[in-house]
């Protein structure tokens, strides 16, 4: 099977975040979508992997923001390629706050929806989470950042080395050797092998 078909189906990115207790996190998540309108409800597909997953099954609430095409590369540093667990991803931001008292990036959002879990289905690496919107506010017209143009616009190209290996398509990461372990997970975004490319 061609695993690169998948990288044509059109995603876009947003930034989930999560108050725990007193702590505020966040991750990056790209599967975020409407299932009905009345009432207001979605789904969100996330990793296990991240601490927003541990802190999201606890708490029950989060809030998804829209990103903006204008969302600067640091903003994916921050909270797609670091661990909540080890790193405050809100030190030195000021965020603002929706109703539900969780943290949001305005200035680099279309939108944010503040949602409560209604279920969780178990699919192995991922959880499938279907969330009710307790409010929604649209922030302003920029066009929302997909994933394409955040590979093409945003993430900065790989400076050319001459290595032998392979490379995360996802965050660049390269992991020197000739055979690229089956069970490797990238430390840096956590993608599996089908996301690694051979370098040549």
């Amino acid at each position: 099977m061609d695993n690169r078909a998948f990288h044509s189906i059109s995603y876009g990115l947003f930034l989930l975040t999560v108050r725990d207790g007193e702590k505020d996190t966040g991750c990056v998540v790209n599967t975020f979508m409407q299932l009905t309108s009345s009432p207001g409800r979605v789904a969100l597909g996330l990793s296990k992997a991240n601490y927003t997953h541990e802190a999201l099954t606890r708490t029950g609430k989060c809030n998804v923001t829209v990103l903006a095409g204008n969302t600067p590369f640091a903003t994916f540093e921050r909270f797609g390629f670091a661990s909540g667990k080890s790193v405050d991803k809100f030190a030195g931001l000021t965020p603002a706050r929706t109703e539900n008292g969780i943290a949001y990036l305005p200035e680099t959002a279309c939108a944010v929806f503040s949602c409560a879990v209604v279920s969780a289905a178990d699919w192995g690496t991922h959880t499938l989470f279907v969330l009710d919107v307790t409010d929604a506010q649209g922030l302003n017209k920029l066009a929302p950042l997909t994933y394409a143009d955040y590979h093409k616009n945003v993430k900065p190209k790989p400076e050319a080395q001459v290595k032998t290996g392979w490379r995360c398509r996802i965050c660049g990461w390269v992991y020197e050797g000739e055979d690229l372990p089956p069970d490797i997970i990238c430390p840096i975004c956590k993608h599996g092998a089908v996301d690694f490319e051979k370098i040549v």
